[in-house]
């Protein structure tokens, strides 16, 4: 609206100024040709004058007449600049008249202008007004629902994050404890070297399988223990508990192998030993050296077992 207004303000004003350099033109116009036709006059009057003493005969004047004629000559140069000042204060008066004219149109322009600009505000204060007010609770409305979008977004973003630090927080725990154990079970595994007494080492093995129920190893060392205890049947199932859960492990074989060898179970002792040779070959050094085998050194299967190794 303010554009507007100063747009139509700049064309009133171009064309007022238009206006008056045109009327102030035509008064300067109006005021040379008065002049010119005055000076045209009077050059007529003289020429006119010089022809007609041009054409005397004789001489007019008559005594006490050139008094007379320098009088007349007088007052027509009195009359020439009475007229030459009228001109000048018409044209003045002109020209004040039209400054007037266009100061008291340009007034009574603005003057309008401010006016429509006073009622066009007015209609917009009254009528607009709901219009503002719809335009701020919509504009409200639009921030407070992109700001709750952005809100849940970051909210989710946070979710995830925190997911992912739990996730992680447990996994360092879980590695933590794993260390732990790891440690505890290494400080078992020396004691159980160190010890000689094989109810002590089979305690030591048992706080091993405490904290890795899965460990293998100690469940094939534990079995080993039993064998010196001369407990077949319990090394028998601990070897079988080790092989169902790594079946590739030879040294849970070669236990088993030692505890069917016990019980004369020779079949079965030397197809352990064979899987036990297959998975772990560095045993076959161990197979005459081996106290539990001292019942297979008569069985040619044994023997040819041993003369593979050379």
């Amino acid at each position: 609206m303010l554009k507007l207004i100063k747009r139509l303000t700049n064309f009133l004003t171009r064309h007022i100024n238009a206006f008056l350099f045109f009327t102030i033109y035509c008064i300067l116009v109006f005021f040379s040709s008065a002049v010119q036709a005055a000076d045209k006059n009077t050059a007529a009057l003289n020429e006119q004058q010089q022809r007609e003493l041009a054409q005397l005969e004789a001489p007019l004047y008559k005594p006490l007449l050139e008094r007379y004629i320098l009088d007349e000559l007088k007052s027509v140069r009195q009359d020439q600049q009475k007229l030459r000042e009228d001109v000048t204060k018409q044209v003045t008066h002109a020209q004040l008249d039209t400054a007037d004219r266009a100061l008291t149109y340009t007034t009574d322009t603005i003057n309008n202008v401010f006016f429509i600009i006073t009622a066009t505000a007015s209609i917009l204060v009254l009528v607009g007004w709901n219009s503002l007010r719809d335009v701020k609770n919509k504009v409200e409305d639009i921030v407070n629902t992109r700001v709750s979008v952005i809100t849940d977004e970051y909210e989710d973003r946070l979710k995830i994050l925190e997911e992912k630090l739990r996730v992680r927080s447990e996994e360092i725990l879980s590695n933590q404890e794993r260390i732990s154990i790891t440690n505890e079970v290494h400080s078992l595994w020396m004691r159980a070297n160190l010890e000689s007494d094989i109810a002590n080492k089979i305690e030591i093995f048992d706080e091993i399988l405490k904290r890795k129920p899965e460990d293998v190893e100690a469940i094939a060392y534990k079995a080993d223990a039993l064998l010196e205890l001369n407990e077949t049947e319990q090394a028998i199932e601990l070897c079988n508990q080790a092989i169902d859960i790594d079946s590739d492990y030879g040294y849970a074989y070669w236990q088993r192998a030692c505890a069917y060898a016990l019980t004369h179970e020779h079949a079965d002792a030397l197809a352990d030993i064979k899987m036990s040779l297959e998975y772990s070959p560095n045993l076959r050094n161990e197979l005459l050296h081996e106290s539990a085998f001292a019942s297979l050194h008569d069985n040619d299967s044994f023997n040819a077992i041993v003369s593979n190794e050379a």
